[in-house]
């Protein structure tokens, strides 16, 4: 891929990258909606991923082109980003320059050509994708030193400040920080990590990414009400965030809250931290089949709980335990988007074959559904 990247790159900007990078799209395994209350994730990156081209630029201009994306170069200057600018697939790369530079980094401009195969709009974070490849490439190119962790945190800073997106640090950090054959167990509050060994295909199973193929605008403000939600809990129970309520006083907690939504919020949040913490033990001692019914009952607390889901993401799970799959859960912010189901690689054609035949019966449009394998995180290729 990255030959017909640099040719492209040449064709558009007259001369040959100085690089190409990659960053990851990914799915969360377990942990939704716990990264902004302080809380455990444990995300994979995907094999698909945002690539790359890149050269510098001395003079303060940014001409950025997307394969993807109709239209021409993009040309912005570097000293005229201002936050709120852009809320088109341009305001990802320009927002990570802008963070950069707002933090004291030489970033003089690029020429950047990109291309990428994770979907957009299925929940698996094409954004933070754009975002870490921009900034591993600006890191490189720069020679600006920082670590894996220091990208994260700034590529979560231009989403939230510059492209306006209140989002967590979860999926900068997993596109940045993630290894082959690994889920990485974060610790949001730290920023503190564990690589989980993660070897599906040894213990005879798959995890399967369902794009359902659907978007529905309810999830355009609901990111925002949640969070604030949670923080009304947060402030009510007198704790900095809700992961410092424990499962074992969560009782006691919810006794306290008087608005029904926020008290909800808070049992989802409370209880997916302690599902990340009970599938992080299941792996440690080597019992991967025992997360299935982890993950399908963090798919009820979604729904019921957090109000998330739709009736898409819904009938994956159904159709798909219903199949003989060992669990399933809608993984990302929902409303649409993805689901991960965990099967047996006997069992995995036919649950694929299931979740659509359940789709065409509804009269949806055929999910998409492909092996979600634990791959590298973001990267120099050429």
């Amino acid at each position: 891929m990255t030959d017909p990247l640099a040719a492209a790159f040449r064709e558009l900007y007259g001369a040959a990258p100085e690089g190409v990078w990659a960053a990851p799209g990914r799915v969360n395994l377990i942990g939704e909606y716990t990264d902004f209350n302080d809380g455990f994730v444990l995300p994979l990156a995907l094999p698909r991923t945002a690539v790359a081209a890149v050269s510098r630029r001395t003079d303060g201009l940014l001409r950025l082109h997307s394969a993807d994306v109709p239209g021409g170069v993009v040309e912005l200057r570097a000293d005229e980003l201002t936050p709120g600018g852009r809320k088109d697939w341009a305001g990802y790369p320009a927002g990570v320059v802008w963070a950069l530079r707002d933090a004291g980094h030489p970033v003089t401009g690029l020429d950047l050509h990109l291309e990428s195969t994770v979907p957009t709009g299925a929940g698996l974070s094409s954004s933070a994708a754009l975002e870490v490849v921009t900034a591993v490439a600006c890191n490189d190119l720069f020679e600006l030193g920082l670590k894996t962790w220091q990208l994260a945190r700034l590529c979560q800073r231009a989403e939230n400040v510059f492209v306006g997106v209140p989002v967590g640090i979860m999926d900068q950090t997993a596109a940045a920080c993630c290894t082959a054959g690994h889920a990485l167990y974060l610790d949001t509050r730290d920023l503190s990590q564990r690589q989980v060994p993660f070897d599906l295909a040894a213990e005879g199973l798959r995890l399967l990414v369902v794009d359902t193929r659907v978007q529905h605008e309810l999830g355009d403000g609901a990111y925002a009400q949640r969070r604030e939600g949670c923080e009304e809990g947060a402030r009510a129970l007198g704790v900095h965030a809700l992961r410092d309520v424990v499962p074992e006083h969560l009782g006691e907690a919810l006794g306290q809250l008087h608005d029904p939504t926020v008290r909800r919020y808070v049992r989802h949040v409370v209880t997916e931290n302690a599902r990340v913490q009970q599938v992080i033990a299941l792996l440690d001692a080597g019992d991967t089949r025992s997360i299935g019914p982890v993950l399908t009952a963090g798919h009820a607390s979604l729904r019921d709980d957090f109000e998330v889901s739709c009736a898409e993401l819904d009938l994956v799970v159904e159709a798909a335990n219903a199949a003989g799959a060992l669990g399933a859960r809608m993984t990302g912010g929902g409303f649409g988007g993805s689901a991960v189901v965990l099967v047996t690689e006997a069992d995995a054609d036919a649950v694929a074959a299931a979740v659509t035949e359940a789709f065409a019966a509804a009269g949806l449009r055929a999910p998409r559904i492909f092996p979600a394998v634990p791959s590298a995180g973001a990267r120099r290729l050429a």
